[in-house]
């Protein structure tokens, strides 16, 4: 991360915990939230950051098991969980579509069994266009069909639309989840259109570091 993203995320109220995937713990005028929960083995670790950090809610960008691993315990906490309605069925163990490992669903659905489901008591639904805490959800789909985002003041939390990875170079550059890993890789592709096109500051990925809007723009540009 450079010092001017990290200035920018500090005057924005946002921390980045990775847990596997990375998990954001956003703090602003009207509230403090926590954005996705980490895979299942970190989560002792994230009962104890729930517990420090006492969000108002915790928003799933996406049920995939990397990043909801931890939404059972916040559930059993008495936390609020935020996700989109597309999301909710898989969250509550209704169905179990997973594209892990990538070419063999029957191994994906037992994994996604094994995992820990929340209540569908639990769970509120939220779209895009909503405001949780002074951020907006943003829709964004094609890894899962109901994966969103948040946005605030050029800041995009990204999920798995886009994500950071070793440029090897000793850098960074942003990345796409491959085609058996996204439900609709027409639609991620497009999504990663719509990112390259909005007007941001910094955009957080669902795994690896920070990515500048012009990093985005080159990946996007390999698929215009």
């Amino acid at each position: 991360m450079t010092a001017l993203s990290a200035d920018l995320l500090r005057r924005e109220g946002v921390q980045i915990k990775r847990r596997y995937a990375n998990v954001f713990l956003l703090t602003s005028p009207q509230g403090r939230l926590m954005v996705d929960t980490g895979a299942l083995p970190y989560a002792p670790d994230f009962a104890r950051l729930l517990r420090r950090f006492q969000p108002d809610a915790v928003l799933v960008t996406h049920a995939h098991v990397d990043h909801a691993g931890g939404a059972f315990v916040a559930a059993r906490l008495g936390f609020p969980l935020l996700a989109h309605p597309l999301e909710h069925a898989q969250l509550t163990g209704q169905r179990h579509e997973l594209p892990y490992p990538a070419g063999m669903p029957g191994m994906g659905a037992v994994i996604s069994r094994l995992h820990p489901k929340v209540p569908a008591a639990s769970l509120t639904g939220v779209g895009a266009g909503e405001q949780v805490v002074g951020w907006e959800v943003v829709a964004l789909p094609g890894h899962s069909h109901g994966q969103i985002g948040l946005l605030r003041n050029g800041v995009l939390i990204a999920a798995d639309a886009v994500l950071s990875a070793p440029d090897g170079k000793g850098g960074m550059r942003a990345a796409l989840p491959h085609a058996p890993y996204n439900a609709d890789h027409t639609q991620a592709l497009q999504t990663l259109q719509h990112i390259a096109q909005m007007e941001l500051r910094v955009i957080l990925p669902g795994h690896g570091r920070p990515l500048t809007p012009e990093q985005v723009r080159q990946r996007a540009g390999r698929d215009s």
